[in-house]
């Protein structure tokens, strides 16, 4: 996405653009005459996008909403990124069935880092405004959190869907908890949001930030919505605590490989979501020929984020590894002592415990110098040259003796 003069566009350009992809817009009419004006006064947006550096990396499932962002930012309006800092120590409890634990400021601080070396794979991070919340929150007294509490009611926060079924089961909501909605809301007035961006399970949030902004005598923001996107096992939404994710940061064969591995039925909504693939082009691509739909939404999401040589390599190989059934040209060497073959799953980290490495010995997923092994304690000499070490269809490792 390429950078454009400031208002280059006029506001029914703008607003096709800004619809496209939006699952909904509360409202639509005040986005529309907020546009007109910022073109009439040259007085661009802000428009507001607030991430919690609650993991170390940022995976496709953002770059939904921060490619939203980068569009916002190509017609010439700020995008102001806010770093939630200080409500990563709550923890955004939407779609969350428990209480999540608190974050030290160490393990915050390393994540924020990651964030912003990866958000300028998405955004122009030099145009970029970026305000940690602790900038405001860190300086409120005990009564200014109390009358910050007092913008909203309990009944109004069970009102949310997911803590009125955590409610209703009976399970522990944490009373700092019900502070999260005002502390992204209270962000909204710091920072005076013209629009917030947010996925749909943010909406709660994003009209909270409108009510509290209502009630400081300010206009209040647009809440922009977008799809969540649903991870690789095709059931929830993506997220690395569930391992069904891409991250941006990944080698360019681990994105492509990922990609290759979606269903058919997921395709549109990829190439949708995380691509500028015209729907004319690729929905003719799925329908006649799937596996080269694949291909295409491979390079295309691997060429974004580690360059077009690299994601032109990956297909490369992984059409010799997996069409050719040849091992990669390119493999870790992990240097093992002799064991068993669960043992050698385990060593090379391909497996986290021996449970685990157990488990996809049993289901059939590891050979051997290409012998299938579905027996864990079998033990397997190392050649002097080492062995061929593989797991499932992507982790290869050439084991040799220590």
């Amino acid at each position: 996405m390429s950078a454009k003069p400031k208002f280059d566009a006029a506001p029914s350009e703008q607003m096709a653009l800004f619809e496209r992809g939006a699952v909904a817009i509360h409202t639509r009419e005040e986005l529309a005459k907020k546009v007109e004006r910022a073109c009439e006064t040259g007085r661009a947006l802000r428009v507001k996008l607030g991430m919690d550096p609650t993991a170390p990396d940022i995976h496709m499932g953002h770059t939904v909403v921060l490619r939203k962002l980068r569009q916002f930012q190509d017609m010439g309006h700020k995008a102001v990124l806010i770093i939630g800092d200080y409500t990563a120590l709550v923890g955004d409890p939407s779609g969350k069935s428990k209480t999540r634990p608190m974050l030290g400021p160490s393990e915050i601080e390393a994540n924020v880092k990651t964030y912003l070396d990866q958000v300028g794979k998405v955004l122009d991070v030099a145009a970029l405004e970026i305000r940690p919340n602790s900038e405001w929150f860190s300086k409120m007294s005990f009564r200014e959190v109390l009358e910050l509490a007092s913008a909203g009611t309990v009944a109004q926060m069970l009102a949310r869907d997911d803590f009125r079924g955590r409610y209703e089961a009976q399970t522990p909501i944490g009373a700092h908890e019900l502070l999260y909605p005002l502390m992204q809301g209270r962000d909204s007035v710091e920072i005076e949001a013209d629009v917030e961006l947010g996925g749909t399970d943010q909406t709660f949030n994003l009209l909270v930030g409108r009510d509290m902004q209502k009630a400081a005598g300010a206009e209040p923001q647009v809440a922009l919505t977008v799809p969540l996107l649903v991870g690789l096992d095709g059931t929830e939404k993506m997220s690395k605590s569930l391992g069904n994710y891409i991250g941006i940061d990944e080698p360019a064969a681990e994105i492509f490989g990922k990609a290759m591995s979606l269903a058919d039925s997921m395709m549109a909504d990829y190439f949708t979501l995380l691509t500028e693939v015209p729907e004319s082009e690729f929905k003719g691509l799925i329908e006649s020929d799937p596996r080269a739909a694949k291909e295409r939404l491979g390079i295309e999401i691997a060429s974004q984020y580690q360059g077009a040589e690299a994601a032109k390599a990956a297909a490369e190989e992984f059409r010799r590894v997996f069409s050719r059934r040849q091992a990669p040209e390119e493999m870790p060497t992990v240097a093992c002592t002799e064991s068993t073959v669960m043992g050698y799953v385990v060593q090379a980290g391909h497996a986290k415990s021996n449970s685990e490495a157990r488990r996809l010995i049993e289901q059939g997923a590891v050979s051997i110098d290409g012998d299938k092994c579905t027996d864990p304690a079998r033990v397997v000499p190392l050649k002097a040259g080492g062995v061929t070490l593989r797991t499932g269809k992507r982790r290869w490792a050439r084991l040799v003796p220590e």
